[in-house]
């Protein structure tokens, strides 16, 4: 199924959906226009246009795929970053487990291209997606889905909405990563409680623990680590007290984007429990990586004998206006651009195919199609010019762009990335 449903994609008509491709490429498909290997700046692309870097894209799955198996951990990496099955399937063939998702309608578009493998990260008590989950799970032996549970009032709701179904909804006890966080238990005796609860039904299976050490209150490593510990004893006594009885591996989950050295360190010492352990890590921002908030945050920069993540996105725009000598303004806006966590930072200027550093040039302020640019004086700059921009936070990256051009260093697009959102 994943295979025919990939190839769906390829066959998907270009016209006005999607921003910034060639306007003359209207009613080719994308496997078509992909075949043509179009240049991103001289065959029609237009301003804004929003490219990923091939390069540096299989750069970041490779560093990670390696990074997990150095450490016995299995990946599931959160697939909300984005929704692009097509990633999806890079990422499973770069050695991950399966795909972390958020809430509903992200499963049923990972189901959609064959996904077998995956990991809720939320709790589920809607009772048409639960309902939607068993029928899945009925039809597919080989699918496995697991998601979290905080709350005795959450497993009744489950078990309302599941009745009668032939297999258990596997479910994970979420610890909250303290006072103030987000979702997740908060003490341990409650655990015991979810836990207790879940047994007392037909409907679900408790298979292990997780959450989300990124929700710790004014994260440190020691705070991280401590958070992580807990996670880990919670896992030892719900087995002590035998509540893994029906799981056949015990899975203890966790890692964003931003401190997983920690995940990896404390999950190395989790001591051999009555099943097999899944150590399964869910890391998602790595894969297009950013100029901003990961960049600062990355893992990697506390351990650069790990390696180097890439940021893989660039976003080019236009300069429209030049109204002054301090100021311009590009056709890029929060239409077009992350803004949530930083603005835009200005790297290139591109005119008449060279590059040039965007020396003296700063994103001070989007509108919802420009982008103001604060020009220092003698920063060279004229109306017609591209200046590529980077982007902070990839979620909100890939969800303004529903089909992003892969693109090699020379700007020969290799690729286009469908995303759902």
């Amino acid at each position: 199924m994943s295979t025919e449903a990939l190839a769906r994609l390829a066959e998907e008509r270009v016209d006005h959906r999607f921003k910034g491709l060639p306007p003359d490429a209207d009613g080719l498909t994308v496997g078509e226009l992909t075949a043509q290997r179009r240049n991103l700046f001289t065959d029609g692309f237009a301003t804004p246009v929003l490219a990923l870097s091939a390069e540096r894209l299989e750069h970041n799955l490779k560093l990670m795929e390696t990074y997990a198996a150095r450490h016995g951990l299995a990946f599931a990496p959160h697939g909300k970053t984005s929704m692009a099955p097509q990633l999806f399937h890079r990422q499973l063939e770069h050695g991950a487990w399966g795909i972390t998702l958020a809430v509903p309608h992200q499963v049923r578009v990972a189901r959609a291209f064959g996904i077998r493998r995956v990991f809720l990260a939320n709790e589920l008590v809607d009772p048409a997606a639960l309902r939607w989950v068993a029928a899945e799970l009925a039809a597919d032996p080989s699918f496995r889905f697991i998601c979290y549970v905080d709350s005795v009032r959450g497993v009744e709701l489950m078990d309302a909405a599941l009745e009668g179904v032939t297999r258990p909804v596997d479910v994970v006890v979420e610890l909250g990563a303290g006072e103030g966080a987000r979702t997740g238990l908060r003490t341990e005796a409650e655990g015991l409680a979810v836990a207790d609860a879940v047994a007392a039904t037909d409907t679900l299976r408790l298979v292990g623990v997780a959450g989300y050490e990124g929700e710790v209150p004014q994260p440190d490593p020691e705070r991280v680590r401590a958070w992580l510990t807990r996670l880990v004893a919670l896992a030892v006594d719900l087995d002590k007290a035998g509540r893994f009885g029906q799981a056949e591996e015990i899975v203890v989950s966790a890692g964003g984007s931003a401190w997983f050295d920690a995940v990896a360190e404390v999950f190395a010492q989790i001591p051999e429990l009555s099943s097999p352990v899944l150590k399964l890590l869910r890391s998602g921002a790595y894969v297009s990586h950013d100029d901003g908030h990961y960049r600062k945050v990355t893992p990697f920069n506390r351990v650069p004998e790990e390696g180097a993540l890439e940021p893989a996105f660039r976003l080019w725009a236009q300069v429209v206006s030049r109204p002054g000598p301090g100021q311009a303004f590009a056709n890029a806006g929060k239409r077009d651009a992350a803004h949530d966590l930083d603005l835009p930072f200005a790297q290139v200027v591109r005119r008449d195919g060279v590059e040039r550093p965007a020396t003296g040039i700063e994103v001070t302020r989007l509108s919802d199609q420009h982008a103001w640019l604060s020009t220092a004086p003698g920063a060279e700059l004229e109306v017609g010019d591209w200046v590529g921009l980077g982007l902070s936070h990839p979620c909100t990256s890939f969800d303004k762009w529903p089909l992003i051009p892969v693109a090699e260093a020379d700007g020969t697009v290799v690729d286009y990335v469908r995303t759902f959102f």
